[in-house]
């Protein structure tokens, strides 16, 4: 099984891979922004983590409830965001790469300045 470093570069090179994407620290752990904060990386051995690393992704309180109500064991409310709609996804073996993928680029919408937004939108 990879090690939660490999998991943290994978989402890394995910997050880091949307239009003007950085990654700041805060609280002790790698957070991604544009704007706002679109998702942040939770160890092992962070707070709510469960001994599990995961990632946490804003999203609509909608998308989280189907999420975490189809799918418990990959997806969960994370502590502080979750009351927000932010969805916690387990990061493992297991891990739909591209599902999450598709999660941080909608994450991303909702944190990107409307201008970045209409230039994504119109291909540019």
């Amino acid at each position: 099984m990879p090690s939660s470093p490999e998991f943290l570069d994978r989402l890394r090179s995910l997050c880091l891979a949307l239009p003007e994407a950085r990654e700041v620290e805060a609280w002790g752990a790698p957070t991604f922004r544009v704007k706002t904060m679109f998702a942040t990386y939770s160890a092992p051995d962070g707070y709510g983590a469960e001994g599990r690393p995961s990632a946490w992704v804003r999203a609509e309180p909608v998308n989280q409830d189907l999420l975490v109500g189809s799918d418990p064991d990959r997806f969960f409310v994370p502590p502080y965001v979750g009351g927000k709609g932010w969805i916690g996804v387990y990061l493992d073996d297991a891990t739909d790469w591209d599902q999450l993928a598709r999660l941080l680029r909608d994450g991303w919408r909702m944190s990107v300045p409307k201008k970045l937004l209409e230039q994504e939108d119109e291909g540019g």
